[in-house]
């Protein structure tokens, strides 16, 4: 059969056989006939014959063998063609492959057990910058740098043992980008379970890894957000209630402000109801007794009608003040100066005060001493005694009041003691109350407002003490304010006896009192002189200079009201009058104001601080104690 190109690989392989068939045939008759001529000679004895057939058997094996070679060069000619025919099958096998393979985005390839490339498509050279074909008979390691080499042996190696391994694999692209792949190596196995190469994989998740990593970073930023909002609303729904918690109690101060506005005014109503009587009583009665005065002759009946005078007024005095402290405690004006102190300071001078009041009312006066060191506010605290000391005083007929102090854990309890009507268990709680007044022991003693234990309860609420009281009817009570202790308090000053007599100490006084009144000069000065004092008064500073040298003549003590004229102070006058002096004046000022700010600088300034109204005693009493001090 002619060899031609047209043949397909089944006919081929059928020609190869059929010839081997043949070539088989031939080589079984030319072994016959050997066989034959070699027996034949050695049973037969005539040469001729034995000639004739050995020509007869060579030209057969001649032919034969020719034929034979025929075959075999027929043979050949068929392998060649068969092997061409194989090889162009493959070739078109591995083409149609590759037109599948190239137009797959991912990239494809076939190593062996040796890891020489045996298949590649266009995107996988391509993306390793190799032309077509060129890659083929490449070991991996050859095709690749040498690190590139070592980062994928250990899945190289897995793989040709036989395990299917995925794994991601960052790499750098021609255009220096990085992407990220997803390598899968897969091996192949024949029946018998040995691996003869590696089928590769490798698809390009840089887009996806990046939309996973966006959302990832949208879900992240999603629940940051869907946080915050949900801190933002717990912070809002917090605030909210916490409005409507302020509101709710802004809501129930407005109530309790209204209540107690409420009760103020009804309190400013029945205050006025009863001032409108009572005020006008002592002042008709100084009116009438004024009167009575310019008409009498006798000097006796002249001091007599002076003295009515005075009583009425100061039960106008007690009014008037009465009414200032009321309207201050309810307006919030009055705010405590808390600070320690020896509670000496305060006692020994209200002892020495009412002593005197005590026996004017013929009763007596029991003080003892302490010398604790207290918290409070000094002034407030000696309204709240001087209130428990005037009702001890004007509800007892006879017999004595006592003040004393007793220790209590981490405090002390100033009490009262009286000897008085006492009041009945069931009416302790009104006495506290505004307007509520006892019975008075003597037809000629005033009955006040009914004020006087109100404030003293409105004083210890600002203070925050507790004000206690126990009464025996037809015997007695005890009023008392608790007071904390002190660890530390200023250097107290010295005291002097209760029993050394006030006005010693003022006779002889050198006193200037400074004052823009010149009714209260008039006033001060004739009460002054009445205790023995040598007194000085002037309108302005000006005016005191002139007539004490410039400030340089002898003086004790300088008495100067707070509010002057041109916007002066009495604080800053006093400074400009000590400034020109080697030896600077004890001070004593006077004023209306009632501020915290004022009474810290004062005490500051280490001078003594007194409110109108002035009463007589009380400043008989500061000024002792100031004249007594600067003689120490």
């Amino acid at each position: 059969m002619p060899a031609t190109g047209l043949l397909s690989v089944a006919e081929l392989q059928a020609e190869i056989a059929r010839l081997q068939q043949h070539n088989h045939k031939l080589q079984r008759i030319n072994g016959a006939l050997i066989e034959r001529i070699e027996s034949g000679v050695t049973r037969g004895n005539d040469p001729y014959a034995a000639f004739q057939h050995s020509v007869v058997l060579a030209e057969q094996v001649r032919e034969r063998t020719e034929a034979l070679h025929q075959a075999m060069a027929e043979l050949k000619a068929v392998n060649h063609l068969l092997s061409e025919a194989r090889q162009r099958a493959e070739t078109a096998h591995q083409h149609q492959i590759r037109l599948i393979t190239d137009h797959v985005p991912a990239l494809i390839a076939y190593l062996n057990a040796d890891l020489v490339y045996e298949f590649t498509n266009k995107v996988y050279e391509e993306w390793y910058c190799w032309p077509r074909g060129v890659m083929l008979g490449q070991s991996l390691r050859e095709a690749h740098s040498e690190q590139h080499y070592q980062r994928l042996e250990a899945y190289v190696a897995r793989a040709l043992a036989g395990e299917s391994v995925t794994f991601e694999f960052a790499e750098t692209n021609i255009k220096g980008q990085e992407r990220y792949m997803l390598r899968s190596y897969v091996p192949n196995r024949l029946a018998n379970g040995d691996v003869v190469g590696i089928f590769v994989l490798i698809r390009d998740i840089t887009e996806r890894r990046n939309t996973a990593q966006a959302l990832h970073q949208a879900y992240q930023h999603l629940e940051q957000r869907v946080r915050e909002r949900t801190a933002e609303l717990t912070s809002l729904n917090d605030q909210l209630l916490r409005e409507i918690e302020e509101r709710s109690r802004a809501e129930s101060r407005l109530r309790e402000a209204k209540r107690e506005a409420e009760q103020a005014n009804l309190s400013k109503t029945k205050f006025l109801a009863a001032v409108s009587h009572d005020l006008l009583q002592p002042l008709n009665a100084a009116r009438l007794f004024t009167s009575a005065l310019l008409e009498c002759r006798a000097p006796q009946d002249s001091a007599h009608l002076v003295r009515n005078v005075s009583n009425s007024l100061e039960d106008v005095e007690n009014l008037l003040g009465t009414l200032v402290d009321i309207s201050k405690l309810d307006a919030g004006v009055i705010k405590a100066d808390v600070a320690p102190f020896a509670l000496r300071e305060l006692v020994d001078n209200l002892a020495a005060e009412y002593a005197q009041v005590a026996r004017s009312e013929g009763l007596e006066l029991h003080f003892v001493g302490c010398s604790a060191v207290v918290r409070s506010d000094i002034q407030l605290l000696a309204r709240i005694l001087r209130n428990l000391l005037s009702n001890a005083i004007r509800y007892t007929r006879s017999g004595r009041v006592v003040l004393g102090c007793r220790r209590l854990r981490g405090g002390l309890r100033i009490e009262v003691w009286d000897s008085g009507i006492g009041i009945a268990e069931e009416h302790l709680e009104e006495m506290f109350q505004e307007f509520k007044r006892g019975d008075v022991q003597r037809p000629d003693q005033d009955r006040g407002l009914g004020l006087g234990l109100a404030i003293v309860e409105k004083i210890a609420g600002i203070l925050g003490h507790r004000i206690r009281v126990r009464s025996w009817l037809g015997k007695g009570s005890v009023f008392a304010v608790e007071v904390p202790l002190s660890a530390t308090a200023p250097r107290p000053q010295p005291s002097q006896a209760v029993c050394e007599p006030m006005l010693e100490r003022l006779r002889g006084a050198r006193v200037w009192v400074l004052d823009n009144d010149a009714a209260i000069c008039a006033g001060m000065r004739t009460l002054l002189e009445g205790w023995g004092c040598q007194v000085v008064t002037a309108l302005s500073e000006e005016d005191l200079a002139r007539q004490v040298d410039n400030y340089h003549a002898e003086a004790d003590l300088l008495i100067a009201d707070y509010h002057l004229d041109n916007d002066c102070n009495g604080v800053d006058a006093v400074a400009r009058i000590n400034a020109r002096r080697t030896q600077p004046l004890p001070a004593l000022m006077i004023t209306a104001n009632y501020s915290n700010e004022l009474k810290q600088q004062i005490r500051e300034l280490g001078h003594t601080l007194m409110h109108k109204p002035v009463r007589p005693m009380k400043l008989k009493t500061a000024m002792s104690h100031l004249l007594a001090g600067s003689v120490t």
